[in-house]
């Protein structure tokens, strides 16, 4: 059985909006139903796990009777971190449960589902995969005073869902957190586990700035 854990967390700060970014509406409903919305049309079957803070979980009980929400889906409580919320989410799935299991943001309501279907049919056999895309701008390096011009194509920007073999996501999860913890992938890593890429789509943006709410807008 595969499993996606999704986690939103976020405080709209970077929004300049007293309501949570995962809450606002893009064509009339919230982000992060559409987010939910989105892996149930991958999948039927796919058990859904809803990382949320408890202190939005009545919100969001009120905003899924207000739009008649229906898809069915676990929550549990978020953690102190994106690692520990996932951890929360892991913990909902059976110890010996076999299959892929999927992390992804709540806040990207995008992602197709060809790109979804990729990730965990490759996670399959390749047991943690992760969407990038090419980076398209020139990049320049820091280093102290200075910068210079690094090639872009070494380069990739990273989406999600990140997808992971049951077994190893859970062992991974199993380690101390540190602040090298970044993604899931960085987690596997890790552990020593090697990370295989696939590519993903430009529409599956992270919805974080009233601009990128703008964007959203018009992909809908």
């Amino acid at each position: 059985m595969d499993y996606i854990i999704i986690v939103a967390g976020g405080k709209g700060l970077r929004m300049g909006t007293d309501i949570p970014k995962q809450f606002l509406p893009i064509g009339g409903k919230p982000v992060l139903m559409r987010t939910l919305e989105r892996f149930r049309e991958y999948s039927a079957d796919l058990q859904i796990i809803l990382v949320l803070p408890k202190a939005q979980q009545d919100y969001w009980k009120e905003l899924c009777q207000k739009h008649k929400f229906t898809v069915a889906y676990q929550m549990t409580d978020g953690g102190e971190t994106r690692f520990h919320s996932v951890q929360h989410g892991l913990a909902l799935i059976p110890d010996d449960a076999q299959g892929v299991v999927g992390v992804h943001d709540g806040v990207r309501p995008f992602p197709s589902v060809e790109v979804i279907r990729n990730c965990y049919e490759t996670a399959r056999t390749a047991k943690a995969v992760i969407p990038v895309i090419p980076i398209v701008e020139t990049v320049r390096h820091l280093d102290g005073g200075c910068s210079k011009t690094v090639s872009r194509n070494d380069y990739r920007l990273v989406q999600t869902p990140q997808t992971f073999d049951i077994q190893l996501l859970k062992a991974a999860n199993r380690q101390p957190y540190n602040d090298g913890f970044t993604d899931d992938a960085s987690v596997v890593e890790a552990f020593g586990y090697d990370i295989t890429l696939v590519e993903g789509n430009r529409e599956n943006i992270k919805i974080t700035t009233p601009y990128d709410l703008k964007i959203a807008e018009v992909l809908i």
